[in-house]
């Protein structure tokens, strides 16, 4: 695979064309109550966001990173947000165009690869929503980017999800059976063999993963000069062999620490 971040704006379009929950647009009435103050967002499976964990939205400039979808973007949009959308496929973009034109909602969307914001200046945001860590392989470029374009005292909100996932054999995963085979971090490209990669990935036109590690999760973070304020686990239910048993995601709230 020479360019999984080419790959997976592909993948992540046909994820659209799929009717993947993460591409679904919100609806009229999700927007109308974020309009009269009644609202929330995921960036976990099933458990929101902490009401508060977010400074006062009106008219704060909010960048919604691997977040395209037609859900964070546009409710946030909708509470009065300054809000850009961030994410590499366009057909998801595409979905946030369509909540904002449909709602009357004035939002900005950005195509490109969320390891690289240089398109926007030092300082730019008072908060970011994370989304799609699991899509990129090096995430360390993320937290040092969120940082650098953070105002001080900004705030960073991402997903993240446990490595514990990772470590088992796909096929048997899919089966229900629960098999160690992979150390973390572990990648789709790195760790399947040729075939693997071709029969579970690139076959089924979906998207490629990296396990990350607690560690570059959250230390991450940190060393990029975060201050972490805020933790929860996310524990779903589902199909999953572990799901009910341990956490499989959670969110972070991280405050930028002022480097002067």
């Amino acid at each position: 695979m020479k360019n999984y971040v080419d790959y997976n704006r592909t993948a992540w379009d046909s994820e659209v064309e799929k009717g993947n929950r993460w591409t679904t647009p919100v609806s009229e009435e999700v927007i109308e109550r974020a309009r009269n103050g009644v609202w929330d967002i995921l960036v976990s499976p099933s458990k929101p966001v902490p009401q508060q964990w977010f400074p006062q939205l009106r008219d704060r400039d909010v960048l919604c990173l691997a977040s395209g979808g037609g859900q964070q973007g546009p409710i946030l949009a909708a509470v009065g947000a300054n809000v850009v959308v961030f994410d590499n496929s366009p057909g998801q973009l595409q979905q946030d165009e369509f909540v904002a034109k449909r709602d009357s909602l004035d939002l900005q969307t950005e195509l490109g690869d969320m390891q690289d914001l240089s398109r926007f200046s030092d300082g730019s945001f008072d908060l970011i929503i994370a989304n799609g860590i699991a899509c990129v392989e090096d995430i360390s470029k993320v937290w040092r980017e969120t940082y650098r374009v953070l105002r001080n005292g900004g705030i960073l909100i991402s997903g993240g999800s446990n490595p514990v996932e990772y470590v088992f054999d796909l096929k048997e995963w899919g089966n229900g059976n629960l098999v160690p085979r992979f150390e973390i971090p572990y990648s789709d490209a790195r760790d399947l063999t040729p075939d693997e990669l071709h029969e579970l990935v690139i076959s089924k036109g979906e998207p490629m993963f990296f396990g990350h590690s607690l560690e570059n999760q959250i230390q991450g973070q940190i060393e990029a000069g975060f201050a972490i304020t805020g933790f929860y686990d996310d524990m779903t239910k589902g199909s999953d062999p572990l799901a009910g048993f341990v956490a499989l995601y959670f969110g972070i709230k991280a405050t930028k620490v002022s480097s002067e």
